[in-house]
């Protein structure tokens, strides 16, 4: 809804917002009001995104690896920098390195936990910071319901999605005195470029499996997140919202 303003002047940063759900998030942060600062690994996609949105001055973009503290921490400080203050921090980044625990390499494991979790971390540590001072802010974290249920092939993505939970049950408890407010998202089966890579028939099972019978779309996540940042949500914190359709109920 352009021009609802549920975010109107506010300043949002979105990490792996270059494509999927967080370039819906950002999509939606910004239609309804919000200065956006996307991040991705990839500065140039980042920056094709942000042309997307409009560019202009309420949209800005830069290179960001979630693992690396330095480059969160700059990230947040070119947020304040631009725009004078962060209001909303949504840690969205994360990949997928499948495999059962016999064939996944440590390598795999470390590298989904790390953008994931410690992501994550970095990420809620740093918008803290900046927050704390205002006495007030948002920060979603975005989970999935692999972290509830786990996923065969994904012991290291399952176990780092459900580490954000507990994250972020426990970041809220520390930052409520603040008037810093932490909660999570988690997705169920969404349409995007990594589940777009499925083979069709398992793509159709995982549908039959959910009770609305079919996928979720990524502004659909978006929708959820927007709820989350705004005053909509203003005595939540701690909370999980998942957007699955009715799977795991």
């Amino acid at each position: 809804m352009p021009g609802a303003g549920l975010v109107e002047g506010r300043t949002a940063l979105v990490t792996g917002a270059a494509r999927g759900i967080g370039l819906a998030i950002a999509r939606i942060l910004s239609e309804h009001g919000a200065r956006v600062v996307l991040t991705d690994q990839d500065a140039a996609l980042a920056a094709e995104a942000a042309e997307g949105l409009g560019g202009g001055a309420a949209v800005s973009s830069l290179g960001c690896d979630v693992t690396d503290e330095d480059a969160v921490t700059a990230a947040v400080g070119h947020a304040v920098e631009r725009f004078g203050t962060l209001d909303i921090m949504v840690n969205n980044a994360g990949i997928t390195r499948d495999a059962t625990m016999r064939k996944m390499t440590l390598a795999d494991f470390e590298a989904v936990v790390d953008v994931h979790l410690k992501g994550t971390w970095l990420g809620v540590r740093a918008a803290a910071e900046a927050m704390r001072p205002a006495g007030s802010g948002s920060i979603v974290n975005i989970s999935s319901l692999s972290g509830k249920s786990g996923n065969f092939g994904q012991t290291n993505y399952s176990a780092a999605k459900a580490g954000i939970i507990g994250l972020t049950k426990a970041a809220a408890k520390e930052l409520a005195p603040r008037g810093v407010r932490v909660n999570a998202v988690q997705p169920g089966l969404i349409r995007t470029a990594m589940t777009a890579a499925m083979p069709a028939d398992v793509f159709a099972a995982k549908e039959a499996d959910i009770p609305m019978r079919r996928a979720g779309e990524p502004h659909e996540v978006a929708g959820a997140v927007l709820f989350l940042a705004c005053d909509l949500s203003s005595y939540m914190t701690g909370t999980v919202l998942e957007v699955g359709g009715g799977r795991l109920i």
